[in-house]
């Protein structure tokens, strides 16, 4: 167990060398890093020099071609020895397929005639060169012819002779036709295998002569091992090795870098959407107590006025607050859900105003699934009856409309009123700016709020969404 944590405790020790090597590499420049190449390859090749690097940790011997002054040429053509400097003495040796040729240059000191020797299948020839071969040895003599008397009886031995030599030699082929082409066939296989084993000596023998070539003239040297020898090749690879690293490792660093800022980056958003969700938070309870506080100001004023109109509107007002609390706790709803808060709304504003108001929700019911933020419709209603069509006598038509167009929502609330801030009773635009705030927040650039005239008067406001259907 004690070797195992001492193994585990070395290894940890290496790991954090490696890293703070690894870390201190990635901080210096490639310039620098190029300079302590240069420096440490430089020390090398000092120490390599100094005790104790320069002492023998080993010797070898090997054979080297001593220094001659001839060359030696080998090749499948056969052996050739040419003198490398043309004043030299020394023959000229030629040995291949057809023997041996020795040539040697003329002497002018000496006076020596230049002399070639020839060793082939016809002997040893020695001559000048371009001195033409030997001439033939003369032919014999021809005897001396008989005499004319003596002629005829010559002529017919010699006839009968040569008969008597026909008649043996003809029967000898007949007696031994037979047995030559029977040993035809032999002798043939004989003579094949006979020239295939020359062929194979002839081999051998060249592979003899170029081996025996090859060491001609070779000297024994002693080589001396040191450690030294080895230095630059150490440091040269610890160079390379120590670049792979800053690569590598500059790499990871970046990509750990690259994590840090994500990560970052991801809390910084997490809590830039906590702060808006806070933000939206305090302005939904911005306008919670606006709508509420308008609506029993309405009532206050029908107590005074009417009491039993003021006691439906009270009773209505406690069913739209039991319907509509849920609502507006809610970051998110859809459209329909936001119409069941305005028509009760409607209602109680209709027992107020009477004829002088004239609701109509003219919204598909295919996009009551549609999301809408909370609230906003609400107030967009409440402000076009308060500083539109309360202000004018007679009063006036109220629309709310929704369709898509482009792939987004648009929820509009048009009324017939005094138009945009004409009415004496013209508010603070507080509503209307935090409904850009939180469309702001929500949707980004993507949410607007535009406010337009109604034709042929009063005051179109539009919400436009990103259409998404629950």
């Amino acid at each position: 167990m004690a070797l195992i944590a001492s193994a585990k405790q070395v290894g940890s020790g290496i790991a954090a060398g490696f890293r703070r090597y690894a870390e201190w590499l990635v901080s210096i420049t490639w310039k620098r890093f190029f300079l302590l190449s240069i420096l440490l390859l430089i020390l090398a090749g000092v120490l390599s020099g100094i005790p104790p690097f320069s002492w023998d940790i080993a010797t070898r011997t090997v054979h080297r071609p001593a220094s001659r002054n001839v060359d030696i040429k080998v090749d499948e053509h056969g052996l050739r020895i040419t003198p490398k400097s043309k004043k030299s003495q020394a023959p000229e040796i030629i040995i291949d397929e057809h023997g041996v040729q020795i040539r040697k240059r003329a002497d002018p000191a000496s006076g020596a005639p230049a002399r070639e020797i020839i060793i082939d299948d016809k002997g040893v020839q020695m001559r000048t060169p371009g001195e033409a071969s030997p001439p033939s040895p003369p032919a014999p003599p021809a005897p001396p012819s008989a005499p004319s008397g003596q002629s005829s009886i010559v002529e017919d031995i010699r006839r009968e002779v040569v008969d008597n030599i026909r008649r043996e030699i003809a029967q000898a082929q007949r007696e031994h036709a037979e047995e030559m082409r029977r040993d035809a066939e032999e002798a043939k296989r004989d003579a094949e295998e006979a020239k295939r084993d020359a062929e194979d000596l002839a081999a051998e023998v060249r592979r003899e002569v170029i081996d025996a070539v090859g060491t001609l003239g070779s000297e024994e040297r002693v080589i001396h091992i040191r450690l030294g020898d080895y230095l630059p090749q150490v440091a040269f690879l610890f160079i390379l090795l120590s670049a792979a690293i800053k690569i590598a490792y500059a790499g990871r660093i970046k990509a750990e870098a690259k994590a840090a800022e994500a990560q970052e980056v991801a809390e910084e958003e997490s809590l830039k959407r906590q702060v808006v969700e806070a933000r939206m938070a305090a302005m939904q309870a911005q306008v919670e107590p606006h709508f509420l506080f308008n609506t029993l100001a309405s009532i206050d004023h029908l107590i005074e006025t009417d009491p039993s109109r003021a006691s439906r509107m009270q009773k209505n007002l406690i069913a739209l607050l039991r319907a509509s609390m849920p609502v507006m706790r809610e970051k998110s709803t859809n459209l329909g859900r936001e119409l069941d808060v305005v028509r009760p709304y409607l209602e109680i504003l209709k027992v107020r105003m009477e004829e002088r108001l004239q609701p109509q929700i003219t919204v598909p019911e295919g996009l009551y699934s549609a999301d809408f933020p909370p609230m906003m419709l609400q107030s967009l209603v409440e402000n076009a009856i308060k500083h539109g069509l309360e202000p004018k006598a007679e009063g006036g038509a109220l629309t709310v409309g929704a369709e898509v167009i482009h792939g987004k929502l648009h929820v509009s609330v048009a009324d017939t009123g005094v138009g945009f801030a004409k009415a004496a009773t013209a508010g603070t635009g507080t509503g209307l700016t935090n409904i850009r705030e939180r469309l702001k927040l929500i949707y980004g650039d993507a949410g607007e709020l535009k406010i337009a005239e109604n034709t042929p008067t009063g005051t179109r406001v539009t919400i436009v969404v990103p259409y998404k259907a629950r």
